[in-house]
C-alpha cells in the first residue's frame, strides 16, 4: 500500500468521525425522543386497559364511548403544555366537547345533495340532481360505508388521532352553503373540516384547519397531513361489462399528462413524483379530489369486481401539504371535491379563468377520447359539431344522422377516387385473364411471368392496385374516433331513439337469463338490433364490393371468405357497444351503398376503358414505387432462371 493510499484512508476516516460528531442528537432531542416513547408506551397501555374493560362489560357501547373520549383527550391534552414544555394537563381536566350520538347534514344546490356525517365528519351520500340510473333509482355516487374518508394527525407525544373514529360537532353557517365539523377540546383548539357547495356547481370546497395546536403537533403534522380516500363504484349503466372498461382510477402529475390504472385486473401504484388530482371514474360519471398544493408520496389502489352492486374499489393515500400561519397559530390544508359527470365542456370549464398552463387542471382528460395521436379529431371537430346540433333540441338520431352524412360528404372525394380504382381494375379484368391464360401453372417461372406481364399492365394504363387502399386508410383515424366518442358521449345517456330507450348502451331486440356457453361469453345475455342490421348490411356491402374489385387474379385458398368472415365478426365483438355507435356504423355503411350506387351509374365505364387504352399508348415514366418494384420482379424472374439453369445442369450431370 503506497503512501497516496494510506492518506486517502485517514481523510475519509477523519470525514466520518467528525460527521458523526457533528450530527449526534443534542440533549434535548435524546429527552424528546424518551418523551415520546414513554407516551406511546403509555397510550399502548391505556388501549390493552380499554380493550380488557370492553371484553369485561360484554362488548357493550360504554367501553367505545370511553376509549373515543380519552382517544381525543390524550390528543389534545399535549395543547395545554406551557410554552416550556415543564407542564402537561391531565386528559381527565379537558372539557373535550362530544355530541351525543352520529347526526347528518345536507348541503345542496341545483346540481347536488351532498349530506354529511358528524362520526368522522365525513362526505355520507352523494346525490346527482337530475340523473338517473339505468333502473330510474336517484343516481348516488356512494352512501354510507360504501365511501371512507380519514384524516391522521400525532401530538408531540406521537399520540395518534385518526378522525374516522370521532364524532364531530356540526356547526352550520348562517347562508346554509357551508358546515363546519368540529373536533375538539375548546374553541381555542380544535380541528374543524369545512364544506362548503357554492351554487349551481358540481366543485365542492374542502378545508381542514387545526387551530391552537401548533405548539403541540408532531414535526409531521406541521408540514403535512395524512388523508385516506376510499370509495366502491356502483353499477350507474345497464351494461355491466362494457361499463367496467370505462371505469377507472385516474391521476395525473404536476405538468405531467393524466394517466391511468387499469380497468381489468387489480393495479396499484406507488407514486413519489407530485400529483395535481386523482379521479375515482366511473363510465359517465366521477369523483376528482383536487389538490391546491400537490399531493406527495401517493399510494393508489384500484379492484375490480365481477359480480354484485359494485363495479371497482378504489383507494388513496396520501400527504397533504399544509400551510401555516403563525400569527392565528392555525395550520390549514385546502383541496376541492368534483362529483359530477364526465362531460368535456365542464370539465374543461374549470380552465377557463387560468391562464398559466402549468396551473391548469385538464381534467376534460377524464373523457376518454381515444390514443392521444388520435383524440384531436374528436377534441376540436365531433365534439364541436355535435354540441353545435344539441342547440337546436333536435332528437339524438337525427344528430347521428345530420353527423354521419357530414362525414361522409368530407371524405367524399376519396371515397370517389377509391371506387375509380376499382373500377380501373375491374374494366382491366378480361386483359388479366388473357395474360393468366398466357402463363398458367403455379411454378415459380411462370408466376413472375404473370406477375410481370400484369404490373407492366397496369403500369402502361395507370391504374394501380394500391391507389384504392390509400382512401381507405385516410378515412380510418375518422372511423376509429367515433369507435372512442359514442361510449364517452354522456349526452347519449338516456336518449332513446326508435326501439333504443337509451343510445349510451346496447340496444336489446332478444335478451336471456340463462347463461349460454360461448354465445354468453362473446354476446352477452342479449342481441343488439342495431348491431344485426349493421352487421347485414355490412356483410352485403362487403360481398358487392368484392365482385366489383374481382380483377380475377387467383387467389389464395379461404381469401375470399375472410372479409365476409370479418364482417360477421365485428357482430360478436360490438354487440355489447352503444346503440348510438352501431347506429352510426350501420347508417355510415348505407351511406357508403348509396354513393357506390351513385358513382357506378355517374361513372361511363367504357369511356374509362377507352382512357385507359390511350394510356398505353403515350409514353410513361414509372412512379418510383412502380419502377422498384418491376426492378424487383424482373431480379426475381432473372434468378429464378438461372436457379432453373443450374439444377438442369445438375440434373445432366447425373
Amino acid at each position: 500500500m503506497d503512501k497516496n493510499t494510506v492518506i486517502g484512508f485517514l481523510l475519509i476516516g477523519a470525514i466520518i468521525v467528525a460527521f458523526t460528531f457533528l450530527n449526534r442528537p443534542t440533549q434535548e432531542q435524546l429527552a424528546q425522543q424518551q418523551r415520546m416513547r414513554d407516551s406511546l408506551q403509555q397510550v399502548e397501555r391505556q388501549k390493552a386497559a380499554l380493550e380488557a374493560e370492553r371484553s369485561a362489560n360484554g362488548g357493550s357501547g360504554e367501553s367505545s364511548e370511553i376509549k373515543q373520549q380519552n382517544s381525543v383527550a390524550d390528543f389534545f391534552a399535549v395543547g395545554q403544555v406551557l410554552a416550556s414544555d415543564s407542564v402537561t394537563a391531565s386528559p381527565d381536566s379537558l372539557d373535550v366537547i362530544q355530541p351525543t350520538g352520529e347526526e347528518l347534514v345536507t348541503l345542496e344546490n341545483e346540481k347536488l345533495r351532498v349530506t354529511l356525517s358528524t362520526l368522522g365528519g365525513r362526505i355520507h351520500s352523494v346525490q346527482l340532481k337530475g340523473e338517473k340510473r339505468y333502473n330510474g333509482d336517484s343516481l348516488i355516487l356512494f352512501e354510507g360505508d360504501e365511501a371512507r374518508f380519514n384524516l391522521e394527525l400525532f401530538n408531540r407525544n406521537s399520540v395518534r388521532l385518526s378522525t374516522e373514529d370521532q364524532l364531530f360537532t356540526p356547526i352550520v353557517t348562517a347562508d346554509g352553503k357551508s358546515v363546519v365539523m368540529r373536533l375538539g377540546s375548546s374553541p381555542e383548539r380544535h380541528v374543524d373540516l369545512v364544506y362548503t357547495l357554492p351554487e349551481n356547481e358540481f366543485m365542492l370546497d374542502f378545508d381542514i384547519r387545526v387551530v391552537g395546536m401548533k405548539a403541540s403537533l408532531h414535526s409531521e403534522s406541521l408540514t403535512n397531513l395524512r388523508i385516506n380516500w376510499e370509495q366502491k363504484i356502483r353499477q350507474q349503466e345497464n351494461g355491466r361489462q362494457f361499463e367496467n372498461r370505462f371505469a377507472r382510477l385516474n391521476y395525473r402529475y404536476v405538468g405531467q399528462d393524466a394517466q391511468k390504472m387499469s380497468d381489468s385486473k387489480n393495479d396499484r401504484k406507488e407514486l413519489t413524483e407530485p400529483i395535481k388530482w386523482f379521479a375515482f371514474k366511473d363510465q359517465f360519471f366521477s369523483t376528482v379530489i383536487i389538490a391546491e398544493k400537490p399531493f406527495s408520496n401517493t399510494i393508489l389502489s384500484s379492484q375490480p369486481h365481477v359480480t354484485g352492486e359494485y363495479i371497482k374499489s378504489y383507494k388513496a393515500e396520501t400527504w397533504v401539504p399544509v400551510t401555516v400561519d403563525p400569527q392565528r397559530d392555525e395550520l390549514t390544508a385546502s383541496f376541492n371535491y368534483y362529483f359530477g359527470p364526465n362531460h368535456f365542456y365542464t370539465l374543461k370549464s374549470y380552465d377557463k379563468e387560468i391562464s398559466d398552463s402549468s396551473q391548469k387542471l385538464y381534467l376534460e382528460e377524464l373523457v376518454d377520447l381515444g390514443y392521444r395521436w388520435l383524440s384531436w379529431i374528436n377534441k376540436y371537430f365531433t365534439i364541436p359539431v355535435f354540441n353545435y346540433f344539441l342547440k337546436f333540441n333536435w332528437g339524438m338520431g337525427l344528430i347521428i344522422f345530420i353527423m354521419t352524412l357530414i362525414i361522409k360528404l368530407i371524405i367524399l372525394p376519396l371515397t370517389y377516387k377509391s371506387f375509380k380504382s376499382s373500377a380501373k381494375m375491374r374494366v382491366l379484368r378480361p386483359q388479366i385473364k388473357e395474360i393468366e391464360e398466357k402463363y398458367p401453372g403455379q411454378d415459380k417461372e411462370m408466376m413472375l411471368k404473370r406477375q410481370q406481364a400484369t404490373m407492366d399492365l397496369y403500369s402502361k394504363a395507370g391504374a394501380s392496385p394500391m391507389s384504392g387502399c390509400f382512401p381507405m386508410l385516410l378515412q380510418m383515424p375518422i372511423l376509429l374516433a367515433f369507435f372512442f366518442f359514442f361510449p364517452s358521449a354522456i349526452e347519449l345517456r338516456h336518449q332513446s331513439f326508435l326501439w333504443a330507450s337509451d343510445l349510451s348502451t346496447f340496444d336489446s331486440l332478444i335478451h336471456w337469463d340463462a347463461n349460454i356457453p360461448l354465445i354468453s361469453k362473446f354476446l352477452g345475455n342479449h342481441i343488439s338490433l342495431f348491431c344485426l342490421l349493421m352487421t347485414i348490411v355490412n356483410v352485403f356491402y362487403t360481398k358487392y364490393n368484392m365482385a366489383a374489385t374481382d380483377t380475377g387474379q387467383a387467389q389464395m385458398p379461404g381469401m375470399k371468405s375472410m372479409p365476409i368472415l370479418m364482417s360477421v365478426m365485428m357482430f360478436f365483438f360490438l354487440n355489447s357497444y352503444p346503440a348510438g355507435l352501431n347506429y352510426y356504423y350501420f347508417l355510415s355503411t348505407l351511406f357508403t351503398i348509396g354513393f357506390t350506387l351513385l358513382f357506378k351509374q355517374l361513372l361511363n365505364e367504357e369511356k374509362l376503358l377507352a382512357q385507359l387504352e390511350a394510356n398505353k399508348r403515350k409514353p410513361k415514366k414509372q412512379s418510383g414505387f412502380m419502377a422498384r418494384l418491376a426492378e424487383a420482379q424482373k431480379m426475381q424472374e432473372k434468378q429464378a432462371r438461372e436457379r432453373a439453369k443450374e439444377a438442369a445442369k445438375r440434373n445432366y450431370r447425373r
